[in-house]
């Protein structure tokens, strides 16, 4: 009985000892995957703002995924801002551009100098558009991810963070998800939580011709195509085969000079009436024609460079007019009118 005694309180000792294993796995694989944990709001919190999405938006982040993932041979997780105008509770996501990021062991930090120099950049040419929050490539959000809206959020209050998922095969959907941040209480203490937003489409003619014209790019199993893609398809095409077929007829001519192929009196007919049809170019009437053509196109291109040249002169008068007007001052300049 001692022995059996014995052999139970061994054989106990190692089922514990595998339990704590067990368990300091299971929270090993918690630290390496922080998807879990109270990041996401309770479901019946409702939304402060609503979100209008531009299709230029989605291009971008495509375009910046795909290019990472090119540049270093696997899929890569990018981050971006967010540019668009706010009024009250709508939110318009017009455009973005990308961010550089810095890793300082396992944290990612936005680089804020290389912000502060686009954010430059991007008010002189989009003066009118704010930063109103950032994105990311994801399945969903994860504990980084607040890491980074609270760094975000030191350049806007209230960012939203818009998520991408290239991976996904979903078709009756797009693959975005757009969340903002609150403030909440998580067992006594106050935590920062993802509320999910819901958004609609917003485009412009602009956008939409653009949209259509990337979107039939390639061909798909109906063979749809853009106008714009088909038409410089077949003229590439026409041009590669008329290339290939004269340098044929060249090398057939070359070779039976050089005494490598008896001559064919047919195809040599052939080839000299086609050559008689190339110096139909060479007539006069054919060199003012193409000449007045060419003149008619440095016009219109002169044209319109000068259109655009007066109108911005305006805008500058218009300006220079508005600021001493702030000053108080008498002098004005006329403005151009036509």
């Amino acid at each position: 009985m001692e022995q059996m005694d014995i052999d139970l309180d061994a054989s106990a000792k190692p089922s514990t000892s595998n339990a704590a294993a067990a368990e300091n796995n299971s929270k090993q694989q918690q630290t390496k995957n922080p998807i879990v944990g109270n990041i996401m709001a309770a479901a019946g919190t409702i939304a402060s703002v609503t979100i209008s999405l531009h299709p230029l938006v989605i291009m971008n982040i495509s375009e910046h995924w795909t290019r990472f993932r090119a540049q270093h041979g696997e899929p890569r997780q990018v981050y971006g801002a967010l540019i668009g105008k706010q009024k009250g509770r709508n939110i318009e996501v017009m455009n973005s551009f990308e961010l550089k990021t810095d890793v300082f062991g396992d944290e990612m930090i936005i680089n804020k100098d290389y912000y502060n120099k686009k954010e430059q950049q991007y008010k002189q040419v989009f003066s009118d558009l704010d930063f109103i929050g950032w994105y990311t490539t994801g399945e969903s959000p994860t504990a980084s991810d607040i890491k980074i809206q609270k760094q975000i959020a030191t350049i806007n209050e209230c960012p939203i963070m818009l998520q991408l998922n290239p991976l996904s095969r979903s078709v009756d959907q797009l693959p975005i998800k757009l969340f903002e941040s609150l403030i909440d209480l998580v067992d006594g203490e106050a935590t920062m939580l993802f509320v999910p937003l819901t958004y609609t489409l917003a485009t412009e003619e602009a956008e939409r011709i653009g949209v259509d014209h990337v979107a039939r790019m390639t061909t798909n199993e109906s063979g749809e195509k853009s106008v714009v893609a088909e038409h410089l398809v077949a003229q590439d095409s026409a041009i590669k085969m008329l290339n290939t077929r004269i340098k044929i007829v060249l090398q057939y001519i070359k070779d039976v000079e050089a005494g490598k192929l008896k001559p064919n009196q047919e195809i040599l007919r052939e080839a000299y009436a086609l050559c008689h049809r190339l110096p139909v170019m060479q007539v006069p009437a054919f060199q003012e024609e193409f000449y007045t053509q060419c003149n008619d196109v440095g016009l219109i291109s002169y044209l319109g460079t000068l259109t655009k040249g007066c109108n911005d002169m305006h805008q500058f008068v218009n300006k220079f007019n508005m600021l001493y007007d702030r000053q108080g001052s008498s002098r004005r300049m006329r403005g151009l009118y036509y």
